[in-house]
């Protein structure tokens, strides 16, 4: 007994060493680069095959072979996977799915240039590298994992490594090569695969399907030591063999033998299992919201193309026809991964084994073999099987609830493998299996036909699903899973009801492809089938279902032939681009052609360069001249536009905004003008108006008896300092300002001014300050949004608002919503010809990579349709037009009871030994605004999304009127009355804008049919942009199409966080307005923003945070002014 023990212990360490191989190559790659290569299995096959051509086709002497294979073949298919595959997604920030699909195509395009080189077949004769003693292998096994530990802890080299590791485009910030990291970490990897699969070889089947399955069922080895440590790794491999080896000694009798067998020889399956469905998930980084596109439509026509195609078939005979009946059981089998993949952006690569499943189960019902259940009809058992399979699509669709990306991936893929060695494998359960088509349905011509009738059944249904409520549901879910959630939509049932449907649309699709060959074939749903068709469906359009139809016929053709794997490598180059064409095939032959349409166009035409030549050529000044022109004449530009109409000065490519040696556009500094010219006057910035800066912000002395003063503004981007000496602060009127003869407008403050600039004690919105107004003018600009609340007034007003302002006070029913306020004096005077406009600055809350935005004042020519290339004239009116608010304060509509307040109770959260939240108690109170402010860091996020259900806290309460909220998740709470906006846009690319803010209203609090046009009025959205896809659009616009959807819910809190990020001046005037608005109807409004000149304009209660808790409360003039101005958020500035 103890020389059996020892004998198996030595059996399992030589399987573990493999293991723990490719336990390690994987950890290291994923260290390196970020990627789960998947190809590894297929790199491991593509060795072995390669040392056994060497050795016994070629003769060669083992050495040899194992140096050219291991250190020279190995490494560079690393190398040129990382240069042509991954470095482009990598660099480019992309998807984190495209390099997951990018790897699977990799697999694939190796499995099926194995095949075309070496045939299907299995080998026996690879060569034997290490002797079969098991510690050979181990030694080998345990030696890499010490150097690469000594490398990656005691090198600089592995400094750099965990750097790339933490943070890629911080440490190319910190002067450290990614690529060569990442290009050592992929030669790394596939030396450790070309090694495993020369280990292996010469103890398992060497073929081109089992060997690359058989070494990625081990990657449980990586999950389980969370992709990060080696020696876990090592420990796990060696344990697991050593087990799968101990478990062949018990015989037991009975049902338990079988069982018991197959989980012997699948260990490391069932190791997989639990690691990718019980264990934490990996990849957190990967759960980040896709970049999505607006979708292209389907060419007219297409579909009048397919059906003349599918009929085709019809018209053959023999084994053409026999052949062709393959293609709409597969069509069917590819529709389901439209629904769960392409539609509900779900990565799923277990559909072969539901599609294998439902062909066992008609099999078994047809041969009356099922459990329970009578021997069924051919048609009847197909439905019935459908209908058993459809609920174990909860085996996916439960772990999607809490994994994204590379996780799901993982556990789904796990699942495929599961049914495969579990079910498809084992002999009790398929042997002597038959299948007999339908009765008059027998002959291949009338089985064709009805396999057309199911497939019409089955594009019907998933067109029903992928339109409607439902269809913007699982499109905002494939967006923007926070969004949507945020938005009322049911995540978590909305997950389990695709994958639910496209497993009932995959059994169909398998029991029709059974019917179609008379038997069921285990290898016809090999988990490797499964990668295929998905790697097939997203090249070629996982939206589409034309797509799922051609990329049948493609599948189905290819492998028709006498050769095997053609498919499998057409489909593995085609997925290899799409780290280089996201929109697959059809969007890079339609960029192709225009880009070739455009070139043929402009053919003749001169660059810009050159026309630039040209005219210095004819003006007389030779260009090298030109080149070296006085710098002081740098700063005279000529305004163009940028790819989305946009107007851009060709200086704003400088730092600044300006090339060295030339004056920042909109900017004189003292001395630009010389005697006996003309001063420029100071140039105002587009986005500013007179008067048109956050109302009501007016100083002492800013009107005065007199004549007119023009008003100059601070252009976006200057600091206090860059005025003339002597000089007021741009933005900034102080006593005296206005000279004897007129009236003075207000002057507009810049959004990038310090909250200093402004004197502590400026007018709150609707709150007017005594003397306000001075004798002998009128104030200009001193609206408020939201204006003075009924029956409200400051001691000393001397005049009425309206007086003050002369403007309309915004509100809501009838009231203006304009972002400026207009002057109108006794007699106009002509105006004087407008001077042409500066080029606008990007606005300093945009994100990077948008282009720079333009107040609605000045309307940016919009950027072309993805889909007809025409521009769409997006409605320039907002802020300036009146509309009603969308919220249930109309009169019509307006609840007898107020809004219930909002309240948090001693909420805590640590993380750690962190301690995000301590203790922090809030009330937001209806028709109030309450502000969070504080430095970074303080707590404030975690706040904010322990309040929207994004966070539960560790402890504590938040009620919502009387309910306790503490553990609802966001779409139950945004049901309730609570919407949100986030930091980070959280709209829907892929959806037109009318159909964003659809997606708000009919999953809001209550159903309201005009919510949605009301909405879209009051943000100046019902123009022709309506119809516009999101994706492209300005984030000035974004950011209207966001809160218009929270709006359209008709909510009774709103949580804003970080609103006026990506608004220009104007527009956070006018969102102040709307915000003001609607507190004055009873709505709770919590804002967390770092603008203070918006939280004093707007807030009634501001609460600062820091370290956790809330240090201060109270109305925004006292808390602002009280903790001072150069340090508002620190404790030790109180005063």
């Amino acid at each position: 007994m103890a020389s059996l023990t020892y004998d198996l212990t030595l059996a399992g360490l030589s399987v573990g060493s493999a293991a723990a191989l490719t336990g390690i190559g994987l950890i290291v790659t994923y260290r390196a680069t970020g990627v789960l290569n998947f190809a590894h299995g297929a790199i491991a096959m593509v060795c072995a095959y390669l040392l056994r051509q060497c050795t016994v086709e070629w003769g060669w002497p083992l050495w040899l072979g194992a140096l050219v294979t291991l250190l020279l073949v190995a490494p560079a298919i690393g190398l040129a996977l990382e240069r042509f595959v991954f470095r482009p997604p990598a660099v480019l920030g992309g998807d984190p799915a495209q390099t997951l699909v990018a790897s699977i195509g990799v697999f694939v395009l190796l499995v099926g240039g194995a095949a075309l080189l070496w045939g299907q077949g299995a080998r026996d004769d690879a060569p034997t590298l290490v002797p079969g003693d098991p510690w050979g292998q181990l030694t080998v096994a345990l030696a890499v994992a010490a150097a690469v530990g000594a490398v990656t802890h005691r090198t600089r080299f592995g400094r750099e490594l965990r750097a790339v590791v933490d943070d890629r485009s911080l440490a190319v910030l910190g002067g450290i090569d990614a690529d060569r990291v990442a290009a050592a970490g992929w030669a790394f990897g596939s030396f450790t695969a070309g090694l495993t699969g020369v280990l292996l070889a010469p103890y398992v089947r060497l073929d081109p399907y089992g060997m690359p399955l058989l070494v990625m069922e081990v990657v449980a080895v990586a999950v389980a030591a969370r992709m990060r440590s080696l020696p876990v790794a090592v420990v796990v491999a060696l344990g697991i063999g050593i087990a799968q080896s101990q478990l062949t000694r018990f015989h037991p009798s009975g049902w338990a033998e079988p069982l018991l067998q197959a989980v012997g020889a699948n260990l490391f399956v069932v190791a997989l299992l639990i690691a990718a469905l019980v264990l934490p998930g990996v990849g957190t980084r990967d759960a980040l919201p896709r970049t999505a596109t607006a979708r292209v439509d389907t060419p007219a026509g297409a579909w009048i193309v397919a059906l003349l195609l599918f009929l085709i078939p019809l018209g053959f005979a023999g084994q053409d026809l026999h052949t062709a009946v393959q293609v709409p059981a597969l069509g069917v089998i590819l529709l389901s991964l439209v629904v769960v993949t392409g539609r509900g952006g779900q990565i799923c690569l277990g559909q072969a084994a539901y599609a294998g499943l439902g062909a066992l189960f008609t099999a078994l019902l047809t041969a009356g073999r099922f459990p329970f259940l009578p021997d069924l009809p051919e048609l009847t058992a197909l439905l019935v099987a459908v209908l058993l399979v459809a609920p174990l699509g909860l085996l996916t669709g439960w772990p999607a609830i809490s994994r994204h990306g590379l996780a799901l991936a993982l556990a789904t893929f796990a699942v495929g493998i599961g049914v495969s060695r579990f079910v498809f494998a084992q002999p009790y359960a398929t042997s002597g299996l038959t299948l007999t088509r339908p009765p008059g349905f027998e002959g291949d011509r009338a089985y064709y036909v009805l396999e057309l009738g199911l497939l019409s059944s089955a594009l019907l249904a998933t067109h029903a699903l992928r339109r409607g409520r439902t269809g913007r549901a699982l499109t905002a879910m494939r967006d923007h899973e926070s969004g949507a959630s945020a938005a009322g939509v049911r995540v978590p049932s909305l997950k389990l009801a695709a994958f639910v449907t496209g497993a009932a649309l995959a059994a169909l699709g398998g029991g029709m492809l059974a019917m179609g060959v008379r038997a069921f074939d285990p290898a016809a749903y090999d988990p490797v089938r499964g990668l295929l068709w998905f790697a097939a469906i997203v090249v070629l359009g996982a939206d589409s279902t034309l797509g799922a139809l051609a990329a049948a016929a493609l599948l189905v053709g290819l492998d028709a032939g006498t050769k095997g794997g053609v498919a499998a490598a057409v489909i593995g180059v085609l997925a290899l681009l799409v780290g280089r064409f996201p929109g697959g095939p059809y969007e890079a032959v339609r960029a192709g052609v225009i880009r070739l349409w455009q070139t043929a166009e402009h053919r003749g035409e001169l660059s810009p360069a050159g026309v630039r030549a040209r005219e210095r050529v004819r003006a007389g000044t030779p260009v090298r001249a030109a080149r070296q022109l006085p710098s002081a004449l740098s700063g005279v530009t000529t305004p163009t536009t940028d790819s989305t109409g946009n107007l851009t000065s060709p200086n704003d490519s400088e730092p600044g905004g300006a090339k060295a040696g030339g004056a920042k556009p909109g900017k004189m500094e003292p001395g630009d003008a010389e005697s006996g010219g003309t001063e420029p006057s100071t140039a105002k910035p587009i986005d500013a108006k007179p008067g048109g800066a956050r109302p009501g912000k007016a100083e002492h002395g800013d009107a005065e008896s007199g004549g007119t003063k023009p008003s100059t503004a601070k252009p976006i981007g200057a600091k206090p300092h860059d005025a003339k000496p002597g000089g007021a602060r741009p933005g900034k009127a102080e006593h005296g300002d206005a000279e004897s003869g007129g009236t003075k407008p207000s002057t507009a403050k810049p959004m990038s001014a310090k909250p200093h600039d402004a004197k502590p004690g400026g007018a709150r919105p609707g709150k007017a300050k005594p003397g306000d107004a001075e004798s002998g003018g009128t104030k200009s600009g001193g609206t408020e949004p939201g204006g003075t609340k009924p029956g409200k007034a400051k001691p000393g007003d001397a005049k009425p608002r309206a007086a003050q302002s002369g403007g309309t006070q915004p509100g809501v029913h009838g009231k203006e919503l304009s972002g400026t306020s207009e002057q109108h004096p006794p007699a106009p005077a002509p105006a004087p010809a407008p001077a042409p406009a500066p080029a606008p600055a990007p606005a300093p809350n945009a994100p990077a990579g948008h282009p720079p935005e333009v107040s609605p004042s000045f309307p940016p020519r919009p950027a072309p349709d993805a889909r007809t290339g025409h521009r769409l004239e997006v409605d320039p009116t907002f802020p300036s037009r009146p509309a009603p608010v969308p919220t249930p304060a109309d009169s019509s509509r307006r609840s007898p009871s107020p809004s219930p307040s909002l309240r948090a109770r001693r909420l805590q959260l640590r993380y750690g030994e962190f301690t995000a939240l301590d203790g922090v108690d809030l009330d937001v109170l209806p028709g109030r605004v309450s502000a969070v402010v504080g430095p970074n860091g303080a707590g404030k996020s975690t706040l904010f999304h322990c309040l929207a259900g994004t966070l539960r806290p560790g402890a504590g309460q938040v009620r919502l009127g009387g309910r306790d909220i503490t553990r609802l998740p966001a779409h139950a709470r945004t049901r309730l009355g609570i919407a949100r906006t986030f930091q980070q846009l959280a709209v829907f690319p892929s959806l037109t804008v009318a159909d964003n803010v659809r997606v708000g209203a009919e999953q809001g609090r209550g159903a309201d049919p005009g919510a949605v046009e009301r909405a879209l009025r009051l943000f100046g959205l019902d123009g022709p942009v309506r119809t516009a896809p999101a994706a492209g659009l300005p984030t000035g616009t974004l950011r209207r199409v966001e809160l218009a959807r929270a709006l359209a819910g008709s909510p009774r809190v709103l949580l804003l966080d970080e609103p006026a990020a990506g608004l220009d001046t104007a527009e956070v005037t006018a969102l102040a307005r709307v915000l003001r608005a609607l507190a004055d109807d009873g709505m709770a409004l919590l804002v967390v923003e770092h603008d203070l000149d918006l939280v004093a304009d707007l807030a009634d209660v501001v609460h600062v945070m820091t370290a956790g808790r809330i240090v201060t409360s109270g109305p925004a003039d006292h808390v602002l002014r009280s903790r001072g101005t150069l340090h508002p958020f620190d404790p030790a500035a109180e005063r």
